[in-house]
């Protein structure tokens, strides 16, 4: 592990000289990200390993020898970055474990530049970089040709304040027409132009680039007799210094939640790029009891939004044995964040998918969340391969019971044709007890491996036996009393399910979770839905023949009707409990959009009311949506209605409409 920290050390000092110093990035936001995050881990496990030289003890970034040095009198720190709502909720509970319940100020997180801006007597003396926090380079010269940024204030202080320089999006554009008519190379980014015109000798050039500035940070407030960041971007704002506008003061997580949907909807219509929102708590003596890490204030965080594609590096592939023998090939990635989430694994779905896209072992390579719900490996980076990627093969037995695979003519899946294979038992098995099946808390993937090689667990039946065997449950190595005692509390509960839970969970072939619950809704009860034929299946919204005579199939099955039976005399649920659709006008047949933040409902809870009264939700606005609900703080969702003439509802009169 600490082989490893040394590389981390190495790769992240690196890339902070090429993006800071040299304005040439060598690895994206996402790779940078997730390497600073596994170093902070490594070192949280091994305080006395830490470098002075680590990049979590500074702010990054080396001084060019063509500028002046600059020492900021107070640092100009960094921010700490999250990536999912989970981490925000987690920054929040931090500061009220110190008995702070703050309000907060949000501010768009603009893609740029850090500049410091120095004035003296009203009057700009100097603008400098961040560079490593403590020194910076002095970009006066440059900085004088931003109109934005006055180079007299309305009054004659002495002020040090803290901004962003970037360059708005059609700048970027109408520039790089130019470059390419000149045959110049185009400019890569609004970050890097910003970057790159600040850093040149020649302050034309930088006056040509027409860049723009928000000022957003004051680091000695209490001097002014400001207590507040508001008051502070207020003063600043009043002195003639440029501000966002986008600002916000919000009194809960819940605001700064609904402020990041709000503002993730509506960033691609910006003048400008944003990558997140930064969270600040307001009052200035509750961020001084909050203080400060090595490197981060502990009372401002960054949200960072989910990347659509992130690079990281493809480790191996390995195989699978699905419950229908089916075997997939399965990238184990070096973990990367995507959508929020990291991932560490991607699906590979077949040998041609990975023979198309020409993967290798060791490959880096892009992912993305395929709608936003399962990764995907999108293409590897060929021009980063280094000669020491291994070539893909694949397998031609069973990993599990090494039985030769099939392959049947016009298919592009390997299967394993053992029925009493393992692995196939075992994925039906875990499949049965998962989150979207019986939701059975405790049994997960590992422990039903064990279980089923223990021998305790080898049929569906044998999961409502397991008390049989609680005291040799408590026996075994990482169980305990508590934790089996859950366990079958978690079973016995599971009986109560509603229909739709059990009907997923059997594994019918091409009966998914959505599939269950129209059946179960029709049938009512699992005797009923045994003796559907395909006829009448067929005449049910959404079921096609394919299901109907899977359906079918698997009921006709002797043994699955054995299995159905003894659940149903171990004391397994087998009628339908979910809330029955009271038709209503308002509601039967029509597609619904919600937006901004609800107070009388859960956005769950909405959608089940809505559900409930025959109408169906989508996600975005089109013109085959209904209605739009608009809570408080609306997004773009709520412009694009009116701009479609589609019908809006305020929550109000959702909820009277929900009485009707």
């Amino acid at each position: 592990m600490k082989e490893r920290m040394e590389e981390l050390i190495e790769i992240i000092n690196e890339a902070d000289y090429n993006y800071h110093t040299l304005d040439n990035p060598t690895i994206t936001d996402q790779e940078y990200d997730k390497y600073l995050k596994e170093l902070f881990e490594i070192e949280k496990e091994h305080p006395d390993w830490i470098r002075e030289d680590s990049p979590t003890q500074h702010a990054g970034g080396k001084i060019i020898d063509s500028f002046k040095k600059v020492t900021h009198k107070i640092p100009m720190m960094s921010l700490s970055d999250i990536f999912s709502e989970k981490e925000l909720l987690e920054f929040d509970e931090r500061i009220k474990k110190e008995k702070i319940y703050p309000q907060y100020m949000c501010e768009l997180k603009i893609d740029g530049l850090s500049v410091s801006l120095l004035y003296e007597k009203g009057k700009l003396v100097r603008a400098a970089t961040r560079g490593d926090g403590t020194v910076g380079e002095d970009i006066t010269h440059n900085v004088k040709t931003i109109k934005a940024i006055p180079l007299k204030l309305k009054e004659e202080v002495d002020i040090e304040v803290r901004g962003e320089i970037f360059m708005n999006k059609k700048t970027l554009a109408k520039l790089n027409e130019q470059r390419k008519k000149d045959n110049q190379p185009l400019l890569q980014n609004c970050r890097n132009a910003a970057a790159g015109s600040m850093r040149q000798l020649d302050s034309k050039i930088a006056a040509e680039r027409k860049l723009d500035n928000f000022i957003y940070h004051l680091p000695n407030p209490k001097d002014y007799g400001l207590n507040t960041h508001e008051e502070a971007i207020k003063y600043m704002h009043k002195l003639g210094l440029k501000t966002n506008p986008n600002n916000r003061l919000v009194n809960s997580i819940e605001e700064v939640l609904a402020y990041i949907e709000e503002k993730q909807e509506i960033r691609k219509d910006l003048a400008y790029d944003i990558d997140g929102i930064v969270i600040k708590v307001n009052n200035i003596d509750e961020q001084q009891k909050l203080g400060y890490t090595a490197k981060y204030p502990k009372w401002a965080t960054a949200y960072k939004f989910p990347a659509e594609e992130v690079l990281t590096k493809l480790m191996d592939i390995t195989f699978t044995v699905g419950r229908t023998g089916q075997i997939t090939p399965n990238a184990v990635l070096e973990p990367a964040i995507v959508a929020g989430s990291t991932i560490t694994r991607a699906t590979l779905h077949n040998e041609d998918y990975v023979k198309e896209k020409e993967l290798k072992i060791g490959d880096i390579v892009s992912i993305r969340k395929a709608g936003d719900v399962i990764p995907e490996v999108v293409e590897a980076k060929k021009e980063r391969r280094t000669g020491k990627e291994k070539e893909f093969e694949m397998i031609t037995n069973c990993p599990m019971c090494n039985t030769p695979l099939i392959k049947k003519e016009g298919q592009v899946d390997y299967f394993c044709p053992n029925e009493k294979c393992p692995a196939r038992h075992i994925e039906s098995l875990i499949h049965f007890v998962s989150r979207d099946a019986m939701n059975i808390e405790g049994l997960g993937e590992r422990i039903m491996e064990d279980f089923y090689n223990f021998g305790y667990i080898e049929n569906l039946a044998d999961i409502y036996s397991l008390k049989q065997h609680e005291k040799d449950l408590i026996r075994l190595e990482g169980y305990g009393d508590k934790s089996v005692k859950n366990l079958l509390e978690a079973i016995e509960k599971s009986k109560e399910n509603s229909l739709e839970k059990l009907v997923f969970g059997l594994g019918i072939p091409h009966v998914g979770e959505k599939t269950a619950k129209i059946l179960s809704k029709e049938y009512k009860t699992m005797e009923n839905l045994m003796l559907a034929t395909e006829e009448e299946l067929i005449k049910i919204p959404d079921i096609g023949l394919i299901i109907a005579k899977s359906v079918v199939s698997y009921f006709s099955n002797e043994q699955n009707q054995a299995i159905i039976k003894e659940l149903q005399e171990l004391g397994m649920n087998m009628t339908y409990l979910g809330q029955e659709i009271i038709e209503n006008e308002d509601f039967s047949g029509k597609n619904f959009v919600l937006t901004g933040t609800l107070t009388e409902f859960t956005r769950d809870e909405a959608k089940e009311k809505i559900e409930s009264l025959g109408g169906k939700t989508v996600d975005s606005v089109s013109k085959k949506t209904s209605v739009v609900i608009v809570g408080e703080n609306p997004g773009s969702k709520y412009k694009k209605a009116q701009e479609l003439g589609i019908e809006i509802w305020t929550e109000q009169e959702f909820v009277e409409k929900t009485k009707n």
